[in-house]
């Protein structure tokens, strides 16, 4: 694994020494039909193995090798304003005004910060979605482990097969913890195919796999990331109902340190699913978050993916910002609809399997 960071990135110890993080691996550019990187560092010069201090979750990688879908405005320059389109970042047939007036709060939002921000938002039972630069391609850091904990889901599905105690384990910490190792092992165990098979199957079509151990440098946008979170939480063919509450069970269970992010004003008796990543790409950062939040049968899910970020902090600050107004703006829509007949029954207790 070591000899595979070496002689990529020159710059790369500069920036990675000033960290006390792990987090996402990283990943060339995805092959196919993928643009190739405007320049490669010289071969031949070695780079540090990663740090071996977790923060919140996700690791450093290196400079993005796949040409995104629009030029990234760099940090200092606040892009424009999304002047014409601020009125339609939200829409609602049933709750117009409420979905007007979250869109105006966004795009007020938006017009301060530095970075480069996707949104997609979907709330059925307010009748609220929202998009915002949804096909903007960003480096996915860890919110690539929801991928990868999917296809291992789906993989067993195929096989007729449970999830056996220590492909448990690996999944426990890898969504729990942001554990990078065992996100190595499933990735490597699932293999390409498998990985990709689930991506098809979910309709995720604008999703660039990593290739290779650089998984962290997964090409997302917000559109497929929602797809991905819908997934969790409705009837589909392509996770059955234990694979979903499994799913939503280790998602509920991120550890204190990691619960930042699309969590942000969320209402106390929301249960919050999510799972967060970042990483120094090279020298501006990658902050993404993406979460389900579900209560009584009341349910909607959130994508914030952010690029050119000037610091860490930066960026959670910015997702923050937005999911706040989002989750202020979502609990006002639900708190018109009717009771739920039968609760939504959290089914981590009953359905994890724990190591042996």
């Amino acid at each position: 694994m070591t000899k595979r960071w070496l002689g990529r990135w020159p710059w790369y110890p500069l920036a990675l020494s000033a960290l006390l993080i792990s987090g996402s691996a990283i990943a060339p550019a995805p092959a196919g039909p993928r643009a190739p990187a405007a320049a490669a560092a010289p071969a031949g010069t070695p780079t540090p193995a990663r740090a071996s201090t977790p923060p919140p979750s996700s690791t450093p990688a290196p400079a993005r090798t796949g040409a995104p879908a629009s030029t990234p405005s760099p940090a200092g320059t606040p892009p424009a304003a999304p002047a014409a389109a601020a009125p339609r970042i939200c829409t609602s047939p049933s709750q117009p005004a409420l979905a007007a007036a979250l869109s105006r709060q966004i795009a007020r939002a938006l017009s301060h910060t530095e970075a480069t921000v996707g949104i997609a938002v979907a709330d059925s039972d307010a009748g609220i979605r929202c998009r915002y630069h949804q096909w903007q391609e960003f480096h996915s850091a860890s919110v690539i482990k929801v991928i990868t904990l999917g296809a291992l889901l789906y993989q067993a599905q195929q096989e007729h097969e449970g999830l056996d105690s220590y492909e448990d384990a690996l999944a426990t910490s890898m969504i729990t913890e942001s554990d990078n190792d065992a996100q190595d092992e499933l990735w490597n165990d699932i293999g390409m195919p498998g990985l990709q098979a689930f991506v098809n199957a979910a309709g995720m079509n604008h999703t660039w796999l990593g290739q290779d151990d650089y998984w962290g440098l997964t090409e997302v946008n917000a559109h497929d990331e929602l797809r991905l979170l819908q997934l969790l939480i409705t009837h589909n063919s392509v996770l059955n109902a234990a694979s979903r509450h499994y799913a939503l069970g280790l998602m509920a269970d991120v550890v204190s340190y990691q619960r930042w992010g699309v969590s942000a004003g969320a209402p106390p008796e929301m249960t919050v699913h999510l799972k967060n990543g970042w990483l120094q790409d090279p020298d501006l950062w990658d902050i993404n978050s993406i979460g389900d939040f579900t209560h009584n049968n009341l349910d909607y899910s959130i994508a914030i993916l952010t690029s050119n970020d000037p610091d860490m902090a930066y960026g959670v600050d910015t997702v923050e910002a937005i999911a706040r107004l989002i989750n202020k703006a979502l609990a006002e829509g639900d708190a018109d609809a009717a009771p739920a007949p039968e609760p939504f029954r959290h089914l981590l207790c009953m359905q994890r399997r724990f190591p042996g």
